[in-house]
């Protein structure tokens, strides 16, 4: 499956972005998909995923409660609403799938198999 994620862009403290990752494929339904982020200088970190099914979300700490993931499997996308966006929010996202991730998983970027090519989030104070 290849993915392609866009929506980033420069916001001020406070603001709103939606990220969307589009995906190839017609069994983007069996599909976990996950949001995780890498800011400068520091690892990549997961930030929410859908399990396989779809019928859970899993979120990171730091984003529960300001972000939401969504997914649309008519139209082979999932969403990241983010809101009440902070400096720290300041990244490159990367959405990411895997057909066989278990649950446990879903937060460890080593387990997704596909990525998309990231767009950058900036979040000026």
């Amino acid at each position: 499956v290849q993915l392609q994620a866009s929506g980033g862009g420069l916001v001020q403290t406070g603001g709103s972005l939606r990220l969307s990752c589009a995906a190839s494929g017609r069994t983007f339904s069996s599909y976990a998909m996950g949001w995780f982020r890498q800011a400068p200088g520091k690892e990549r970190e997961f930030v929410a995923a859908f399990s396989r099914s779809g019928g859970s979300t899993y979120y990171a700490d730091p984003v529960k409660g300001r972000f939401t993931i969504s997914r649309d499997n008519a139209k082979s996308s999932v969403y990241l609403q983010m809101n009440s966006l902070k400096p720290e929010d300041t990244a490159v996202y990367y959405c990411a799938a895997d057909r066989s991730i278990i649950v446990t998983a879903l937060s460890t970027p080593e387990q997704y198999d596909y990525w998309g090519q990231g767009t950058l989030v900036t979040v000026s104070s």
